[in-house]
């Protein structure tokens, strides 16, 4: 046998918050075309089905439900759900997220509560009421970004949340190494998906990258070796202005 083989991600049951476009679409698409069993979850539920109708067009398998990941109960209940429809669950992909630009006097207390409770609650909701269910070997894939590495102007409820998903990260992976279970954040530069599109229509999209790409780089952290574990990757465009 081949140690250094990586394993597959055939019939491996995958669950994806945010899954009803952009990146999250991308990693359902990846998913999907390497046989996985797909899980998608969006806050828009009529995106989550038409994702999970592609999947199924193509000659996967998939189910979705609407998601808001900072509702506890809903969380309880879907995952529930989720495993009663699939037998199992191996890995989480925390990929919701959301952004509000504006300056810090200007930002509502509202909005900041709205971001923190997607982008860092979800994930720890996810992961606390997921462990239960993830089946040895598991995984918790946590998307971040490269503001949670360095800071910009208007954007502090983002930053906040990103810094804290990676600090979430690297906890879990020392807490739950010992228990089997591996857990990851993919630190994921600017992408071209509505994310950024409808906020920065200026935007040169040359600076950014498909978001295939970085579901190619989930792929590979997914698909590592029972005895290896990648806690951290990051992944730039070529042309990424946001790190060095």
């Amino acid at each position: 046998m081949d140690t250094y083989a990586h394993e597959t991600l055939r019939d491996r049951v995958v669950l994806v918050t945010g899954a009803g476009r952009g990146l999250g679409a991308a990693i359902c698409d990846m998913l999907g075309a390497n046989e996985a069993r797909v899980v998608a979850l969006d806050i828009d539920a009529d995106s989550a089905h038409a994702q999970a109708q592609k999947i199924r067009d193509g000659g996967g398998w998939a189910c979705a439900f609407g998601l808001d990941v900072g509702d506890e109960g809903a969380v309880i209940g879907v995952l529930d759900e989720a495993l009663e429809q699939c037998g199992r669950l191996d890995a989480i992909i925390n990929n919701a997220g959301v952004d509000v630009t504006t300056s810090i006097d200007e930002l509502k207390s509202s909005d900041w509560e709205r971001v923190l409770r997607t982008n860092l609650t979800g994930p720890f909701l996810m992961a606390k009421h997921g462990l239960a269910h993830l089946a040895p070997g598991g995984h918790i894939v946590n998307i971040a970004s490269t503001a949670a590495r360095r800071a910009w102007p208007n954007a502090s409820a983002y930053h906040a949340s990103k810094w804290g998903l990676l600090g979430l990260t690297h906890s879990l992976h020392a807490e739950l190494r010992s228990q089997g279970i591996k857990v990851s954040a993919v630190i994921a530069g600017g992408m071209r998906t509505p994310f950024l599109l409808d906020r920065f229509p200026d935007i040169d999209v040359d600076l950014l990258q498909d978001p295939g790409n970085v579901a190619a780089a989930i792929k590979f952290v997914l698909t590592q070796p029972p005895q290896t574990v990648i806690p951290e990757v990051m992944v730039l465009p070529m042309k990424e202005t946001s790190w060095p």
